[in-house]
C-alpha cells in the first residue's frame, strides 16, 4: 500500500497528509515556474494584483496580513522583472498605486498555464469529481480555520522569515 510507512503502522492521518502534499506541491510548482524568472511569492501577488486593479501598497500589506516594508520588497522584485509599475495615487498622494504592466499579464498567463499542468499531473490520481470534492472540501477546512481566500498564510509576518 503506498500510502503505508514501513511495517504495519497505519496509514498517515490528513492532519500529516495535508503538509506533506502542500510542501511536495511548493516545490513542484516552484519548479514550473523558475523559467519564468518568478518565486511563488511572486505568483500570489501578481494574482492579487491582477484581481484588485485600484490597489495601494497599503491595500496590499493590509489583504496579505504583512507589514507594508515587506511588501515594499516584494514589490521591488516584480518592479524590477518589469512586471508591476507604483505610481503616485492621484486621490492620495501619500499612497503608492500598484499596476500589472503588459509584461506583468503574459507572465501571469504564462503561470495560469503553469498552474493547470501542476493541478493536472498533481491530482491525475483523482477523478475530475473527486477532485471537485476535494477542492471543495479543502475550501470549507481552509475557511472554517480563517484562512483569507487566495492568499497564502507564508506571507504573514509571523513566517516572514521563510520564502512565501
Amino acid at each position: 500500500m503506498a500510502n503505508r510507512p514501513r511495517g504495519d503502522a497505519p496509514p498517515a492521518g490528513a492532519a500529516f497528509l495535508l503538509p506533506q502534499l502542500g510542501a511536495h506541491a511548493a516545490d513542484r510548482f516552484a519548479e514550473r515556474i523558475a523559467p519564468l524568472g518568478l518565486a511563488p511569492r511572486h505568483v500570489g501577488l501578481l494574482r492579487w494584483i491582477s484581481h484588485n486593479s485600484a490597489t495601494t501598497q497599503r491595500d496590499v500589506a493590509t489583504a496579505f496580513g504583512v507589514r507594508p516594508s515587506r511588501i515594499v520588497v516584494l514589490l521591488d522584485e516584480l518592479e524590477e522583472l518589469g512586471l508591476v509599475r507604483r505610481e503616485v495615487d492621484p486621490a492620495d498622494r501619500r499612497n503608492r498605486a500598484v499596476r500589472l504592466t503588459t509584461q506583468g499579464r503574459r507572465a501571469l498567463t504564462r503561470v495560469g498555464q503553469a498552474f493547470l499542468t501542476h493541478q493536472n499531473d498533481l491530482l491525475s490520481a483523482l477523478t475530475s469529481s473527486e477532485q471537485a470534492t476535494l477542492a471543495t472540501l479543502l475550501a470549507r477546512v481552509a475557511e472554517q480555520q480563517g484562512l483569507s481566500a487566495g492568499v497564502h498564510p507564508a506571507y504573514r509576518d509571523d513566517h516572514a522569515s521563510g520564502h512565501p
